[in-house]
């Protein structure tokens, strides 16, 4: 009877402790459940800044642009002496106008004659263009006067790249390889493709005579003014 008593007064007891252990396993695995906490905003990507505009040649740029580009043609044999001779003669005429135009000024240019000054580099520009793509090429052969006749370019290109000669200086001295070129042209084809020795002693001659011109205006006190850059 004793025994009894005791069996049933330890059973509140024991539910007792069964209802703790379950609210400890209800708020442990509450606790365990919580939502997890959110990613941080992923900040925005910077913009990429555009690239900045690059600046527009100045006058004296430009002309020297071009005559690096008339002096690579001449080099390659992609002009002939009568195309450089005439385009030379154009940027002669472009750079006496500047010069004008300066000294009118005050040693500046206007905004309007700026423009006119582009778009007549821009027309030669074309001009360079065409005639290095055309059809018409220096060609030179192996032997001694086509040998001399290329010399004789390579010693022009070089002077028009270094400034040593202006526009009008290579006008002149490539419309005089143009005079000789046309000769030797002519004497070969009257001569099915050869040249005799009279007219190759004419040829050398004349070409002397273009090799003094050469030196002396590469040697001269008139250059080709260098663009500088800009500090």
């Amino acid at each position: 009877m004793k025994f009894t008593w005791m069996k049933w007064s330890a059973l509140p007891v024991a539910v007792l402790m069964a209802g703790s252990v379950a609210m400890a396993q209800d708020q442990s695995s509450s606790g365990s459940q919580q939502p997890a906490p959110a990613p941080a905003a992923t900040p925005a990507a910077t913009p990429t800044p555009a690239p900045a505009e690059k600046p527009k040649p100045t006058i004296a740029q430009r002309k020297e642009n071009q005559q690096d580009r008339i002096a690579q043609g001449v080099k390659s044999g992609q002009l002939t002496a009568g195309e450089t001779g005439n385009l030379e003669t154009k940027e002669a005429a472009i750079n006496g106008e500047t010069k004008a135009d300066r000294a009118a000024n005050g040693g500046k240019l206007t905004g309007a004659e700026k423009k006119q000054i582009n778009g007549q580099q821009n027309q030669v520009s074309k001009q360079i263009y065409k005639d290095k793509h055309n059809a018409n090429t220096q060609h030179y052969g192996n032997n001694k006067v086509d040998q001399r006749r290329e010399n004789q370019q390579d010693r022009i290109a070089q002077g028009v790249k270094s400034g040593q000669l202006t526009a009008g200086e290579t006008a002149k001295l490539e419309n005089q390889q143009k005079g000789i070129n046309q000769q030797v042209a002519a004497d070969r084809k009257a001569n099915g493709g050869t040249l005799t020795a009279s007219e190759k002693k004419q040829v050398n001659k004349e070409q002397n005579g273009a090799s003094k011109n050469i030196y002396h205006k590469k040697h001269n006190a008139k250059t080709q003014p260098q663009a500088q850059p800009k500090p």
